[in-house]
């Protein structure tokens, strides 16, 4: 396992990220404002929650694949919006242009706003446990998981997400580097998630119909379904 997180993708590509971060900051001299000092502190928890999931999820055979071109940029469009433009926002002046400015309050909203965010990110995933997987996928022997976070509301990992994507213009006061993960994440919310209960849906059936019936999509639900 230790060998595997070593190895991991996901904890090169962090490490390449906060590399060239850092190689920028040398090279510019561009001081490090403390929202941004809290967004960096949260894009380092959150890999390091998830890159443990994801290095031994890796083993897992998908019976249903649904990585497609709208999957694929979609997932480049958060990528770039939730990582690579923050970063280059904080460490260059390349995006100035695109700042504006907020009370200093907005940095402390962020700042606790990243609390939820973490905790709920890695509880979706240690509840998930084998059944998480960065794509739209079914894997063998997948599970349907009603229980912790996932007891109340379906889409508990998407909630931290709006969380985080929230809190990051409040700490990167910047159009492009800080506010663009909004509309960014908003695709991926209002495109992705439909098609991934569909497929949980067809995987399940009933049992899906009658989980959804009791549980809300992002908020819990106050009211069963009529219906269902």
């Amino acid at each position: 396992m230790a060998q595997n997180l070593h190895r991991s993708p996901l904890r090169i590509m962090m490490m390449t990220i906060l590399a060239a971060a850092l190689a920028a900051w040398v090279l510019y001299g561009k001081p490090l404002t403390l929202g941004g000092a809290f967004w960096l502190a949260g894009f380092v928890v959150m890999f390091a929650i998830r890159i443990p999931h994801h290095s031994r999820n890796q083993a897992n055979v998908a019976t249903t694949d649904a990585h497609d071109l709208s999957e694929r940029l979609l997932l480049t469009a958060m990528w770039l919006a939730s990582m690579i433009l923050p970063m280059v926002t904080l460490a260059t002046p390349w995006l100035d242009v695109a700042a504006y400015e907020l009370p200093p309050v907005a940095v402390w909203v962020g700042g606790a706003l990243l609390v939820p965010y973490l905790w709920l990110f890695w509880r979706s995933h240690a509840d998930l446990g084998r059944n998480w997987s960065p794509g739209l996928e079914i894997r063998e022997g997948h599970g349907l998981v009603t229980a912790g976070v996932y007891g109340g509301i379906r889409n508990p990992m998407y909630a931290a997400i709006w969380l985080g994507a929230l809190a990051q213009p409040l700490l990167i006061w910047n159009w492009i580097g800080g506010f663009l993960v909004i509309p960014a994440f908003a695709a991926m919310w209002f495109v992705r998630v439909p098609r991934e209960e569909a497929m949980m849906r067809q995987a399940f059936g009933a049992e899906w119909d009658a989980y959804a019936s009791r549980t809300g999509r992002l908020l819990p639900r106050l009211l069963p379904r009529i219906g269902a």
